[in-house]
């Protein structure tokens, strides 16, 4: 099996099971807690740290041998950080106010939810009714657009960066190719 393909499959793998684990710790959170000002600032601290862990990543994209499966396996582990985080906020202003969605949201319907704004498919089935989920709703929105518009175009350039740095590294001085180089 060849380099580029073995390093393929351990991103997958990498990714999978980042993705796997972050699931399975969703369901296994206790989460019959009310929503409170501590929850937003918790949603708040979440949020920075996934600014942070993007910065950290976008950095590491610039220096990988494989930037393109670094950027692939960095969004397969951000993007289910994102709806996992607004699941759980969606989940406990259900148990806080069982009002605030056109009905009672289990692990599974919060997840679901997160998912339909995630994707900004809103299939209806689940609405945001109270001000205070409406809210909620349109911070995911926000963040969303973020991260698929920002986070995205900076990884792409930092992709582009790193096989432009390696494409200078392949050749010596006098523009030939060094034998060997990528």
């Amino acid at each position: 099996m060849g380099s580029g393909r073995r390093h393929a499959l351990v991103a997958s793998a990498r990714a999978l099971v980042s993705a796997t684990a972050l699931v399975a710790g969703y369901f296994l959170l206790p989460l019959d807690s009310a929503f409170t000002a501590t929850t937003v600032l918790g949603l708040v601290g979440g949020i920075a740290v996934v600014a942070l862990f993007l910065a950290w990543q976008i950095h590491q994209i610039t220096r990988s041998p494989f930037p393109g499966l670094r950027a692939i396996e960095s969004l397969a582990v951000t993007v289910p950080i994102v709806v996992l985080m607004f699941a759980i906020a969606y989940c406990l202003m259900d148990h806080s106010a069982p009002d605030s969605f056109s009905e009672g949201l289990s692990r599974t319907d919060g997840m679901y939810f997160s998912m339909t704004v995630f994707t900004t498919v809103g299939f209806g089935d689940i609405t945001a009714r109270s001000q205070p989920a409406r809210l909620l709703a349109t911070v995911q929105m926000t963040v969303n657009l973020l991260l698929i518009g920002v986070a995205a175009r900076l990884m792409v350039h930092a992709v582009q960066e790193a096989r432009r740095k390696r494409g200078r590294m392949a050749t010596d001085g006098d523009g030939s190719a060094t034998p060997g180089a990528p």
